[in-house]
Order: C-alpha cells, then structure tokens, then sequence
C-alpha cells in the first residue's frame, strides 16, 4: 500500500500532545490523518488533516471513526476495546491490538500476564474491591508499607496510594484493585522497544527516570541512564521480551524498578508513546514518534543510536485553580544552547497537569543535567 501523498489514512484515537507529536512526523512523511477527541482544543485539533470530536471510550464512536481509515492506533490506552474488536472483525488494521490494549488498560490483568510468562515483577495480590481486600487483609500477610492501586482508570499518579498502616485502608473503592510490596528502588528505569509486523524490533537507549514524591509524575528523564552495562543489557532484555510476549506492534514503553540489590522488575508498560521518550526527537537519531508510525505501517524501523545526551524536564501546571496558562521566565531560556522547548498547545492551566517540556542536549550529560535541574527552579507554568 502507498501511504505517501495518497488516499491512505491514519486513524489515531486521542488528541493530546502525544498524538500531537505524532501530526510532526506524519506530516513530514504527507501522511493523511484523522484524529478523534472529546475535547475540541485539543493539541491535535489545529494540525490533523481530520479532526472529529467524539469519545474514544464509546463504542460507537469509535466504531463510526474507525470505518473510515485504514490503520487505527492510539495515543492513550483508555479507549473502547469492544470497539476496536467489533473493528479488527471488519478487517480493519488496529495497532496496538485490542486482545493486548484489554490487558494493558487493567493493571491487575497486566500483573497476571507478567506472572504467566515468568516476567520479573514485584510481589502483588488482586482484590475485587477495598472492602474484600480489608476482610482477606490479615491471612494475605502483607507488609506495611505497601501500594495500593485501583486496576483501571489510574493515570499519573491518580490511583494510586502509599498504604503504612491498616487505617490507610479506611476508604471506599467498590471496583478491582491490587496491592503490591513496595520496593527499595535505587532507580527508575524506561527502554521503550518498537516492534513492527514482521516482528522487526528495536529498542532505544535505557533512560533514567527521577519523579516528583508529591505529585508522582515523572520530572526528569536522562538519557542515557546512569548504570553498568549489565544492568543495561538485563533493564533491555527484559523489556524487549516483554514486547514479544505481548505480541506488540508499534511502541512499547516498559517501566522499570532497579533494586538495591540490582534486580530489575517491571513496574508498569504503556502501548503508545511514552514521557519518557520525549527526549528521543533531539537526543536519538529516530525519534519515538517516527518509530512508533513506521512500526504501525510495517516499514524498516529507525536507528535508535543517541546523537546528544540529554534530559527532559516536565513542565506542569503548578495553579490549584484552573485558568489560562501563563509559562513565567520562559523567554529567559532561549538563548541557552542545546535548550529545545515545547508548548503542548493546552490553553488551560491547572495543577499537575502536563503543560510541556523543555529537552537539554549536551555531550557531557552531567552538564545537561545541571542546566535542566536550573531550568525546573526558573520556569513556571500558572495562571
């Protein structure tokens, strides 16, 4: 199939800054796209060939969408999988495919899946809901402190909570949950793996992730990451045959944890472009975006060698109130070399929410690393 300056459409549900990112490439390689959202300034809204507003977790709506492009892929994971099945049915091209999106979206499911095939993870058990976690508590034999996470939904940090004792247990959740030890992390770890079709895969450098205790959202990414080339080879070994065992087509990012005693465990994945491959467009010879398009459409995937060290700073709202966003001592940083910076295209500025991100390439990565720690201190993203 010709997909260049042609008929071709590329379906992509969510039109966030990730799906946004994606438009770049596309339209460097005159790709037709067609994008779907509920919310009509999203970040794709100004640059996708289509944009049609709709709820990508409406089973109709994304039926509707779907019949009318050729390959459907995704920006975020909380779509309609029924609908993407009802699609895959009709012959459509759906990738990542609905049997592992289904997975993916339930974070007790993926656990179980990483058991099955004898992937590293930590320690967890699944509960139908907080009041059978709290009546099974005391025989289950887990030790304070622990996490707890709600199977579906939880996002950024959302969902997700630090359990020290029994009293923390002491509110309402009526849906599937897990609890899971909580590890002694030396680091936090990402290797986003591309696969194609054909079964092509590749990986990207091993980066390294610092997060933020309030909020839990990652602030910096480093790449490449700070450790031996053993670790790095295991931290890739085990992602790369995570991808496979989830049969993935297009990118998967696979987080994680680095224990004090050097065991890597996985903490979570995501089927899509991940934060922590932002850096890729300045630091790596093929950027996430452009990998992800080419693992989709079958095409040879790109070298993922590093150009420039760098690191990727988030910018977040940092406002309780939601209102116009304001990027305070921005224009301050323009000057500095290696600085790339990137505005999400969000109007509305409220706390945690992710505004952008500034990239610093540097051949010495402690120094790119020292001016993006300044940077975070300088800018502010409010109202």
């Amino acid at each position: 199939m010709q997909f260049f300056s042609s008929d071709f459409k590329l379906g992509i549900l969510g039109g966030g800054q990730l799906g946004k990112m994606l438009l770049y490439d596309a339209k460097r390689y005159d790709i037709h796209t067609k994008v779907m959202d509920s919310n009509r300034n999203a970040p794709c809204n100004k640059i996708a060939d289509e944009f049609i507003l709709g709820d990508i977790t409406d089973y109709k709506d994304v039926i509707n969408f779907g019949e009318k492009v050729d390959v459907i892929t995704v920006e975020i994971e909380n779509v309609s999988v029924d609908g993407l099945e009802y699609l895959e049915k009709l012959g459509k091209k759906v990738y990542p495919s609905p049997k592992t999106l289904r997975i993916i979206q339930n974070k007790s499911e993926q656990k179980n899946f990483y058991k099955n095939n004898l992937l590293p993870t930590s320690k967890f058990k699944n509960y139908p809901s907080v009041n059978e976690l709290k009546k099974s508590f005391r025989k289950d034999k887990f030790d304070f402190p622990f996490v707890w996470k709600s199977s579906k939904f939880g996002y950024d940090g959302k969902g997700v909570k630090i359990i020290k004792k029994i009293e923390d247990l002491d509110f309402s959740y009526e849906n599937q949950c897990l609890i899971e030890e909580k590890i002694s992390i030396k680091k936090e770890l990402s290797v986003i793996v591309s696969r194609n079709i054909d079964g092509e895969i590749k990986n990207f450098p091993v980066v390294e992730m610092e997060f933020n205790e309030k909020s839990n959202l990652v602030e910096y990414v480093m790449c490449p990451a700070s450790i031996s080339k053993k670790t790095e080879e295991k931290a890739v070994k085990i992602a790369t045959e995570t991808s496979e065992k989830f049969e993935m087509v297009g990118l998967l990012a696979v987080e994680l944890f680095l224990t004090h005693n050097d065991e890597i465990l996985i903490n979570e994945v995501a089927p899509r472009p991940h934060n922590s491959g932002h850096h890729t467009i300045e630091c790596c010879i093929t950027s996430q975006f452009d990998q992800h398009i080419r693992s989709i459409l079958n095409l040879p995937l790109g070298e993922t060698k590093i150009l420039t060290p760098g690191i990727m700073v988030n910018l977040v709202g940092e406002n309780m109130e939601e209102g116009n966003a304001v990027y305070k001592n921005i224009n301050d940083i323009f000057d500095i070399p290696g600085v790339f910076i990137h505005i999400y295209g969000k109007k509305k500025s409220r706390l945690n929410r992710k505004m952008g991100h500034v990239t610093i390439v540097n051949k010495d990565i402690n120094k790119a690393i020292e001016i993006g720690k300044t940077l975070k201190n300088k800018i502010k993203v409010t109202s």
